[in-house]
């Protein structure tokens, strides 16, 4: 019986989502060979409710729950610090909880406790969504997660509704084990912007585009506009579909996610106060030729209600902001990442973590004329707007000189805790704690 890791991130209220979770937990220990650890792992000690939640829910046979706050996280990590031994310790724990939001270092956390609870998979939820139903029954993404994760590619080829992967044309990939299995969301957009296009579309065109290279032509950043933050769009769920292959970024969401095995190889950006910044793995398995397995049983994703208060508001623009500065760093390791292919991968097709820290490194020394050059089109789309995003663009004036150096800062932490990945997952491994 393997172990799985279901996970839940959160930093707010959402007591409902975790029972949901743990419903979705118990259908799996009920329906496949596994023992689940579902983690509701808190970003505060704000929210004691969610323990009390979680007691308060059945015992489910093969089934454990582990409600962490960010005291006992800290915890757990200061020991597996302790033992890697990494060559700037503090520095590590810092990038693994800090003191802003993260929403790459939380799912880190994630990957480090399930390792050390034996866990071969991970399994990510969202706080801010909802499952769908089919005649009244909830729709749960783990049943593709499950039965595919892990498995050749050659062998899932012959049961999913569709492959892309030919085991004659290019048996290296049809060998490889599926490493990530995912869908998407429907709903309201990923991003909060929706009321940014309904007060001026073509604002909401040139903000949207800043996040793709400026070198690309007008009809590349048209399509990517088109796409961006549209999930799978409103269509509910009516029947499976599943498909085989490399699977693109753009057709699966962080709410909707499990990968097996690459999380243990490479982290997710530390990057604090940036959206987005949990996609990495996405790209890297796509990029180094990875099989994946995307499926239609998208999360329902909604706002909840501090995004649309007055700080709620200015916290969000940041993140935003800091989103389409990072992309000047990421948008040269995707190229670079796209370029090596399976150059990536080692002779036992496993993701090389030195070639992605060297990247990222490499990265580092960009000239940041491109992001001088982002503040200032994101100055005149907030002004262009009027109102509070007009106020907004004169924190951002303020702020300018200090986002450019925290994104730098960022893609520099993100080689460092790449370089330590490594010797704090074989520290996990080896410790004692059981949650």
């Amino acid at each position: 019986m393997r172990r799985i890791g279901l996970t839940l991130p959160t930093n707010r209220p959402c007591a409902g989502t975790i029972a949901a979770v743990h419903q979705e937990a118990a259908y799996a220990a009920a329906h496949f060979d596994v023992e689940v650890h579902l983690l509701v792992l808190d970003s505060s000690d704000a929210y004691p409710e969610h323990g009390e939640a979680l007691r308060q829910l059945p015992s489910v046979p093969h089934m454990v729950t582990h409600h962490l706050d960010e005291s006992a996280q800290r915890a757990f990590l200061r020991g597996v610090v302790e033992r890697a031994e990494p060559a700037k310790p503090d520095l590590v724990l810092d990038l693994m909880l800090p003191d802003r939001l993260s929403y790459g270092a939380c799912t880190n956390r994630a990957f480090l406790i399930a390792r050390a609870l034996g866990c071969v998979s991970v399994h990510r939820r969202d706080s801010d969504s909802r499952y769908q139903q089919l005649d009244g029954v909830p729709v749960f993404p783990i049943q593709h997660e499950l039965a595919w994760l892990g498995r050749p590619a050659a062998e899932a080829a012959a049961e999913v509704t569709e492959s892309a992967v030919d085991p004659d044309a290019d048996p290296g990939l049809a060998r490889r084990p599926v490493a990530m299995v995912a869908g998407s969301f429907i709903g309201e957009l990923s991003v909060d912007i929706g009321e940014v296009r309904q007060l001026d579309p073509e604002v909401y065109h040139d903000l949207v585009s800043l996040w793709a290279p400026p070198q690309w032509t007008a009809e590349q950043k048209r399509e990517l506009v088109a796409e961006s933050f549209r999930g799978a769009g409103t269509e509910p769920f009516q029947h499976d579909r599943t498909s085989l292959g490399l699977v693109d970024p753009m057709r699966v969401d962080m709410c909707n996610i499990s990968f097996q095995q690459i999380q243990e190889l490479v982290p997710l950006p530390p990057a604090t106060d940036t959206i987005g910044s949990d996609y990495f793995l996405i790209h890297l398995v796509y990029d180094a030729r990875l099989p994946g397995v995307l499926h239609n049983r998208h999360i329902v994703n909604y706002y909840t209600p501090e995004r649309r208060t007055d700080a709620g508001f200015t916290a969000y623009q940041l993140r935003l902001v800091k989103f389409f500065l990072s992309m000047l760093y990421f948008n040269h390791v995707y190229a670079a990442m796209t370029a090596a292919g399976e150059s990536l991968l080692d002779g036992r097709g496993l993701v090389r973590p030195e070639a992605i820290a060297g990247l990222l490194r490499e990265s580092a020394g960009l000239d940041q004329e491109e992001n001088r050059w982002r503040l200032r089109r994101l100055d005149t789309c907030y002004r262009r707007l009027g109102g509070r995003y007009a106020e907004f663009a004169e924190l951002l004036a303020a702020r300018g000189p200090r986002l450019l150096a925290e994104a730098r800062q960022d893609i520099e932490d993100f080689a460092l805790l790449t370089e330590a990945w490594g010797p704090l997952m074989q520290a996990a491994a080896r410790s004692e704690w059981n949650g």
